[in-house]
């Protein structure tokens, strides 16, 4: 299929030529004497020879997609109904998940990714399939070519001087643009569908009031009716807390303080050429993996926390800790709270701050009482968006902060969020008719609202700043 769909751009770009050159013959023979600037002689014709070309490669390319990209959503429901056809009855697979089998074998074998296969029936399956993808693929092909030279021939005879090419392409730019931003709109309207959808299911089966103001987490299903917690425990408000004691007080407590200063710094006292070197290294924070805060974290965070604990007096503290998850977190924060800081206070109108030290006012003094109180809805903006940015972490609440739902102040004890318990209970495989896997989507629902409202808001407050200084 990739080969047919290069083909089919290689075919618009031999149309783009081909128009291109026709708009290039309507300028030099548009009636227009002898003589006359090259100007006028453009002028003459309503479009530039490139909107020609576009033109008649947009009618080549558009019916040649249709047709590839419609084959390739039915191409294996048609190759599967082909392939088990040829199979003899009696060696057929019965049930949905035999035939799943079977097909993947079938294609292991005809990619040529499997030597040998543990049923010996796939072995003239995959030949057949080989062969029907063949023809199909060709089929397809030959189709699209078709269309394609049909689109590209009319689209060609309908270039005149005075056809308008300009407009037809950018309408078609228009409706390109237009569906692109559509699938980033339905992509949202499909993940917010599916969590409400399996979110009810799973209401259906555990009381949202436990859910919601429930304190023992405990999804796991027992195996024998008679233990404890066989139905299992969906109090959810461990997890809502240690979201937020990791990612919106200690992270915070980390990021908002070290941003904000570094962020002052760097725009009220740094050199030019101080703050061209700091600038991205503190940057590059961001760029880091949070994989590898993870490993930071729990290699050499973690046990530095431990021992502080034990210094403290806590003989029982764990290696994992909402404090070692934090204070990393906080630090993968840090670039993000700066930036903001940094435009918001940047955004400040100069005025203010020459104002204030031609009153006598210190450096100092100018950023704490003129500054600041300019640019805080800006930095409070920036505040938010960065809370919601940290409570969606991952990596490092896994690698640092362990997986037990405890309801504790204590920073020395292991707690866990709720991105981590949503990895946790969809890893491997899972039945999505228990309440333990639909508790996910749960989670997953609860997290999208906070984070949604807590972006709403940021984004007001950062338009409502912006909008007193532009």
């Amino acid at each position: 299929m990739t080969i047919l769909f290069l083909a089919a751009f290689g075919l618009a770009l031999v149309g783009f030529q081909i128009g291109r050159a026709r708009g290039r013959t309507l300028v030099a023979t548009s009636g227009i004497a002898a003589g006359t600037a090259a100007r006028a002689r453009i002028g003459a014709v309503h479009s530039r020879p490139n909107y020609h070309g576009s033109f008649v490669a947009l009618l080549a390319l558009a019916p040649a997609l249709v047709v590839l990209l419609g084959w390739s959503f039915i191409s294996e429901g048609v190759l599967t109904d082909s392939v088990l056809a040829s199979v003899p009855a009696a060696e057929r697979p019965e049930t949905s998940l035999d035939r799943t089998s079977f097909m993947n074998e079938v294609r292991g074998l005809a990619a040529g990714e499997i030597d040998e296969p543990f049923d010996l029936a796939t072995i003239p399956a995959s030949r057949v399939y080989a062969a029907t993808q063949t023809n199909y693929n060709m089929l397809a092909g030959a189709v699209a070519a078709t269309l394609a030279a049909l689109g590209g021939f009319w689209a060609y005879s309908r270039l005149t001087p005075q056809f308008r090419a300009r407009n037809r392409v950018e309408v078609a730019v228009r409706w390109g643009l237009m569906l692109a931003s559509l699938v980033a709109i339905l992509t949202t309207l499909g993940i917010v569908l599916s969590l409400i959808f399996e979110s009810l299911r799973f209401f259906q089966m555990v009381s949202p009031i436990e859910f919601l103001f429930g304190t023992r987490w405990s999804p796991q299903t027992a195996i024998r009716a008679d233990q404890v917690g066989s139905s299992g425990a969906f109090g959810a408000v461990p997890l809502f807390w240690g979201t937020i004691f990791i990612g919106a007080i200690i992270a915070m407590l980390v990021a908002i303080p070290l941003g904000l200063m570094s962020a002052i710094y760097l725009t009220q006292y740094a050199k030019p050429s101080v703050r061209k070197v700091l600038k991205p290294i503190l940057e590059l924070l961001a760029g880091v993996p949070t994989v590898v805060y993870g490993f930071f974290a729990a290699l050499t965070v973690a046990p530095r926390v431990r021992d502080f604990a034990v210094w403290l007096g806590m003989s029982d503290a764990s290696s994992e800790s909402a404090l070692a998850a934090g204070v990393v977190m906080g630090v993968m924060i840090i670039p993000f709270v700066s930036s903001m800081a940094d435009d918001a206070l940047n955004a400040v109108p100069g005025s203010m701050r020459d104002g204030s030290l031609a009153m006598g006012a210190t450096p100092s003094e100018t950023v704490k009482r003129v500054l600041l109180p300019a640019a805080l809805p800006g930095i409070v903006g920036g505040i938010l968006l960065a809370v919601s940015r940290a409570i969606g972490e991952t990596m490092i609440v896994v690698m640092a902060a362990g997986l037990a739902a405890n309801l504790t102040i204590n920073p020395f004890d292991s707690v866990t969020t709720v991105t981590t318990q949503i990895v946790a209970l969809l890893t491997g495989d899972q039945e999505f008719d228990s309440p333990k896997t639909l508790s996910a989507f749960a989670l997953g629902l609860v997290l999208f609202g906070i984070t949604l409202v807590l972006n709403i808001y940021a984004l007001a407050v950062v338009k409502k700043y912006r909008e007193a200084y532009d």
